[in-house]
């Protein structure tokens, strides 16, 4: 008898029964018919400027009729939850899945807005960080705020441009309360700190304005006062030209 072979056969079914019955009993009724005993939702965004929360989210997948707690497990369709969130225009991306524990977990990523639209038109909405745009909502959010002559596509380019500096800048998101817009496309700024008005011209070469407006006001405006002036105008290249306040 060939002892080597007999040993080896013998490995092999034990090695075939175990199969058998892990694969049997990963599928065995029970797990079949669990039900989903917890939802965990988590939403991230980039700012903190989101405007979505876990319950905003729970009861869009209730309306849907595809909340999944309760549910049998080998019923949840983790696809459908993300094809069914991603409809929102709040939604960036979404990531479902499940747990033979009974557990779904949702994560979600809400889009980054980066500046708010209160056109002379009456039309009020969000830019996001792509230059979409984002439905407004009563939110209370940290965001400059955009005023006057807007029309959207100007809004998606130069507007999408400046709220993505502002943000990439601790300085100046505290500093600049509100941006207006005039007829011609050039724009000005309302700060907090400051009774006067800064007038950049077109929304061109930002950055470097920014940084000279900056020098400026550690370098002059602290020791002339923040009062004496009523309008600066940044426009220019190279200069910085001021208006006396009347007194």
């Amino acid at each position: 008898m060939n002892w080597k072979k007999i040993g080896i056969l013998t490995a092999d079914i034990i090695l075939s029964v175990y199969l058998v019955l892990a694969i049997t009993a990963f599928n065995c009724p029970d797990d079949q018919d669990a039900v989903c005993r917890e939802v965990k939702i988590n939403i991230t965004d980039g700012t903190g400027n989101g405007f979505l929360n876990v319950n905003e989210v729970k009861m869009q997948l209730q309306h849907a009729k595809i909340y999944p707690l309760g549910d049998r497990m080998s019923d949840v369709c983790t696809r459908q939850i993300e094809e069914t969130l991603l409809k929102s225009p709040l939604v960036d991306r979404v990531e479902c899945y499940k747990t033979h524990s009974g557990h779904v977990f949702i994560n979600l990523t809400q889009r980054t807005a980066v500046m708010r639209i209160m056109a002379n038109n009456g039309e009020s909405y969000y830019i996001d960080n792509l230059g979409a745009i984002i439905p407004s909502k009563n939110n209370s959010t940290d965001l400059v705020v955009a005023t006057g002559d807007i029309k959207q596509k100007y809004a998606q380019t130069a507007l999408k441009q400046f709220g993505l500096l502002l943000l990439d800048d601790s300085f100046w998101q505290s500093q600049i309360e509100q941006i207006n817009v005039l007829p011609d496309g050039s724009v000005e700024m309302i700060p907090r700190v400051g009774d006067h008005i800064v007038y950049l011209g077109q929304p061109t070469h930002l950055k470097e304005k920014l940084t000279r407006l900056e020098k400026f006001y550690r370098y002059g405006l602290s020791k002339a006062g923040w009062n004496k002036y009523s309008y600066i105008n940044i426009e220019f290249n190279n200069q910085i030209i001021c208006k006396r306040r009347k007194l």
